[in-house]
């Protein structure tokens, strides 16, 4: 039997600004825009990427959207991998992505955090190969 991960769903306020953030701020691709009654499917993932995506999910309800930028309880809890960590945190910033430090330097890699459009925390990292 083979599993992988496919989608992490993300509460977002609005599909299109959601998407412009991810797809013209991140460089991911839009995999999948698609009307479903009152909501869409909505899928982006990072260029390059084997198969897990980002569904991008409006909240529909107060408590829903009390949540959106808090999924990870003021952790990071989404990891963006490259393969070339100067280039993207160069094109990150160029495009005024929110970084909330400085790059560090550390045993396992190149790591920064940021925080996309909602708040919610990420890592940008490249890992020294082991």
């Amino acid at each position: 039997m083979q599993q992988q991960l496919a989608l992490v769903s993300l509460l977002v306020r609005d599909y299109d600004e959601a998407i412009a953030f991810y797809c013209n701020k991140l460089g991911f691709r839009l995999i999948e825009d698609t009307p479903q009654g009152k909501k869409r499917w909505v899928v982006v993932a990072p260029q390059g990427d084997s198969g897990s995506a980002l569904l991008l999910a409006r909240a529909s309800d107060a408590e829903q959207q009390a949540m959106i930028g808090r999924q990870g309880a003021g952790r990071v809890w989404l990891f963006l991998q490259t393969d070339d960590f100067e280039r993207d945190y160069q094109r990150m910033a160029a495009t005024g992505v929110q970084f909330q430090e400085a790059p560090r330097y550390e045993p396992y890699g190149t790591v920064v955090v940021f925080a996309d459009l909602y708040g919610n925390l990420w890592d940008l990292i490249e890992r020294k190969n082991t």
